[in-house]
């Protein structure tokens, strides 16, 4: 058996999901039953079979509704691991760095080419780090403080989810300056980030080796999901770009987060319209039952 789960950023009518209904019988899905899990914002629809063609169906379908295929099976998760940037803040802190330096226009386009696939991350990390060299170190500091701004959603979902018993780990490409108090805030286990080099008060143009970049994401899951003896379906991952993918195939459910396409086609769900408590919704946990603050 498997779910179709409506998520609405405005507002999910019973139309809405008569006609997912009917796009799922067309696409020979056998729809049953449905049912609201929180009204007028969420839906669940259960159906027995072809759950791509399902996915195929939906998507892109509904105006402004986000869709997750899944089974039932494992639904509610026990482990997630997150990127940062771009997913659990709204900021590529390397960009906002590099606007205190003037350059962020040449920094930030290499860090969407990294994200986007069309570059390897640790070369591209390295090339964009040498160019910080000799910023102060008390830049950093300024930039969390002005620049960083959590995600809508991020903090009611780790929250709940580890209210509920599940780890939530934070891995990112970025710098331990920003995810290790990004974590603390928002209410992760542990952050896992790159750190940056520092002497006489400012950036060396360095970051200690080895990288954090797509393998660290995924032996991360890897290794908590055998330490905490989960199976790989009560596993979640959400990123954004390309370094995200490994763990995202890896997951028990894998989405892209308003994400770069080829990390939105190769995820095995996809949050484009909504913020990140999209994802208690994917595992069918209402409003009522959210942690707030």
């Amino acid at each position: 058996m498997f779910i179709a789960t409506l998520i609405a950023s405005d507002s999910l009518s019973a139309g809405d999901i008569s006609a997912a209904m009917d796009r799922l019988e067309a696409a020979g899905c056998a729809p049953s039953v449905h049912g609201w899990i929180d009204t007028d914002k969420a839906a669940d629809i259960f159906f027995g079979a072809a759950p791509d063609a399902a996915r195929a169906a939906l998507e892109g379908a509904l105006g402004g509704i986000d869709v997750v295929v899944q089974a039932v099976a494992g639904r509610e998760k026990k482990l997630l691991i997150a990127d940062m940037d771009s997913t659990m803040i709204t900021v590529e802190c390397i960009d906002e760095l590099a606007d205190y330096a003037g350059i962020k226009p040449q920094i930030a386009a290499i860090t969407e080419a990294a994200m986007r696939g069309e570059l390897d991350f640790e070369g591209a990390l390295d090339a964009r780090v040498a160019l910080l060299a000799g910023l102060e170190e008390a830049v950093i500091e300024r930039c969390l403080a002005e620049r960083v701004k959590i995600m809508a959603g991020a903090e009611v979902l780790i929250r709940t989810m580890r209210a509920r018993g599940a780890t939530a780990i934070l891995v990112s490409g970025g710098f331990t300056r920003f995810a290790e108090p990004v974590a603390a805030q928002i209410g992760f286990h542990r952050a896992i980030a790159n750190r940056l080099e520092i002497a006489d008060g400012m950036l060396t143009g360095a970051v200690a080796k080895p990288i954090v970049g797509s393998d660290t994401k995924l032996q991360t899951l890897l290794a908590a999901s055998l330490e905490l003896g989960l199976l790989p379906e009560q596993t979640l991952a959400v990123g954004d770009g390309a370094n995200d993918l490994a763990m995202i195939k890896a997951a028990g459910l894998g989405v892209a987060y308003h994400a770069k396409p080829i990390v939105a086609a190769a995820a095995a769900a996809r949050i484009d319209h909504g913020d990140l408590s999209a994802l208690l919704y994917a595992q069918g946990i209402p409003r009522g039952e959210w942690v707030l603050g």
